[in-house]
């Protein structure tokens, strides 16, 4: 599975993810795609066949069930919260990287979360 980072996460979580050899790229890294509105993000990680990782449910979770409703798919939403995972708090992104490596170890298909929202 191939997995976007929104742009509320620190590249830092893609890099340290591709250094366990998964295929990640955050948005902050993506000069294309920084201060983008969320359909274009969303748009991005569906060309690119890439489930997202987000905790912008509200924005995120409609552009999905608009695909399911026209029928078509979408490559996965993989959402989270400030409170599961704080990200002022200085063991958050070890923890978001154990828990994410875990999630793509688990779903290494191209197509592991095809039209599926999983929570961390």
């Amino acid at each position: 599975m191939r997995l976007l980072v929104d742009e509320m996460w620190p590249a830092r979580l893609a890099e340290q993810l591709r250094g366990r050899d998964h295929d990640v790229v955050a948005v902050a890294e993506r000069a294309d795609l920084v201060h983008q509105p969320d359909p274009t993000v969303f748009l991005a990680a569906q060309e690119e066949r890439r489930a997202i990782f987000t905790e912008n449910v509200p924005d995120f979770r409609p552009l999905a069930d608009a695909c399911l409703r026209e029928g078509t798919r979408f490559h996965g939403l993989v959402f989270t919260t400030n409170t599961s995972f704080p990200r002022g708090h200085a063991r958050t992104l070890g923890r978001a990287v154990r828990a994410l490596d875990a999630l793509l170890s688990t779903h290494p298909r191209l197509d592991g979360l095809l039209s599926r929202v999983t929570w961390l």
